[in-house]
């Protein structure tokens, strides 16, 4: 198999980067509704992560905003006029609606998609599906420009295939790579593809939530794996724990995390820990692999903990010696018994040798550390040159960027906001100018 690198496409946080509380079962997104926010330090501590990881020899690209406030799903809900018009009687009436017209969650690309490489494809592309994220309002329009986004990145055919979401019915409910991780000896190996599931659509005796939504469904993997043309062998599907959902645990990346052959994961983070491991191990030894599982007990982490500090919202990535790094938060560090873990776990002599912390605490508190702000994509040499390149974060895009967010970002941003027409204004006008600074004309349909 030809040698492959991961990139992680960190999502660019948007304009409009509010609090409005939109995301039931997110902890942290309903405990600060409301709140002012401060999109100007949301976008830099973002770009100041990408820029830092870069420096340090990561594969690091970016994702572009999407437009907002989402004006056509305003109109086909009955706010007509000017735009003016449409913003202050949606206000006026339907505040709820406004803000999910202008909710900047496209940062968290871990839901943008779910991708498989090409290592692991009938066809030998990179595949590529959108998530429908059709659970919530004011995320389920996001896969159109999503959709969009990925065909401008990776638009060569020979390489790459991208999907169009799953169709927006409940029996299909997809949240993308945020419920799927990959294992494999290296990125350029056969792996194994884990799809992790909140429920099962089609059989109402099987294990589900009763606080939260289970925004995944078992139909919704198995479709990506068929359009995928994934082995069967080495693809595992496997129950998330209903009662950790009902914790607050929305999607499996906030329990658990893979990378190479490790699975850092909670002990309560599937509804058969047993079974998973077991049908994790066969596929891996079917890839020509052995599986490391990382596990973190109760006792030394509870699931309450875990949530607050978003432990396995983290990044493992791997290193050049072959050891793993860490990218956390700084709530890891706030939090006494998530802290104590982390420095026996680089002590220890396991896989993770190092920690590599970050504020982010503008996207912490609408409910996304780390791995929710990227996508993971491994590339071979011929693909990473297929794809656009004017993603792939560099000094001088940082540079370029910092300034671009400097110019045209607030730094406050309070619910009455959404009201004022100026703020739409001043958000097409910093993404005609980012279309340029990324060299993706008619990235948006802004008309």
């Amino acid at each position: 198999m030809p040698s492959a690198r991961e990139y992680n496409f960190d999502g660019l946080v948007g304009p409009s980067h509010n609090y409005a509380g939109l995301s039931f079962g997110n902890v942290a997104s309903f405990s600060n509704v409301k709140s002012a926010s401060n999109p100007k330090q949301a976008a830099l501590q973002g770009l100041a992560k990408m820029r830092a990881l870069a420096a340090r020899g990561f594969a690091q690209a970016v994702l572009p905003p999407h437009a907002r406030p989402d004006f056509r799903m305003l109109r086909r809900l009955g706010f007509g006029g000017t735009d003016a018009d449409v913003l202050a009687r949606a206000y006026r009436e339907a505040p709820v609606i406004l803000a999910c017209a202008y909710s900047a969650s496209p940062m968290w690309t871990a839901n943008a998609a779910t991708v498989s490489p090409s290592a692991d494809s009938g066809d030998g592309r990179a595949h590529f599906t959108a998530a429908n994220l059709n659970n919530k309002l004011h995320r389920a329009h996001e896969h159109v420009q999503s959709t969009r986004t990925l065909r401008a990145l990776f638009g060569d055919e020979r390489h790459f295939a991208v999907h169009d979401a799953l169709p927006s019915t409940p029996a299909f409910g997809d949240e993308g790579a945020a419920n799927h991780t990959r294992l494999a000896a290296s990125h350029g190996d056969k792996g194994v593809q884990l799809f992790v599931y909140g429920r099962v659509e089609f059989d109402p005796s099987a294990p589900a939530p009763k606080r939260y939504p289970a925004r995944q469904t078992l139909e919704a993997s198995q479709a990506i794996a068929r359009l995928h043309e994934l082995d069967a062998g080495r693809t595992v599907f496997a129950s998330q724990n209903p009662d950790v959902i009902d914790q607050g645990v929305f999607h499996n990346d906030v329990i658990a995390v893979g990378n190479g052959n490790v699975l850092f994961y909670h002990e309560q983070a599937f509804a058969d820990e047993t079974q998973v491991l077991n049908q994790l191990r066969a596929a891996m030894d079917a890839a020509g692999a052995q599986l490391a599982p990382l596990r973190v007990d109760t006792r030394d982490v509870p699931v309450a903990d875990a949530v607050t500090s978003y432990l396995f919202n983290s990044q493992l990535l791997s290193k050049p010696d072959g050891a793993m790094a860490l990218v956390i938060p700084h709530e890891c560090r706030e939090n006494a018994a998530v802290s104590r873990y982390l420095e026996r776990l680089v002590g220890e002599g396991g896989p993770v040798d190092e920690l590599i912390e970050f504020d982010l605490r503008q996207s912490m508190r609408n409910g996304g550390g780390p791995a929710c702000l990227r996508l993971r994509v491994a590339l071979t040499e011929a693909e990473s040159r297929a794809m656009h390149q004017g993603v792939i974060m560099t000094e001088a895009l940082y540079a370029q960027l910092a300034e671009w967010v400097e110019t045209h970002y607030r730094d406050r941003l309070e619910p009455k906001d959404l009201a004022d027409p100026q703020l739409a204004i001043e958000c097409a006008q910093a993404l005609e100018e980012l279309e340029r600074i990324l060299g993706l004309p008619g990235l948006y349909d802004l008309s």
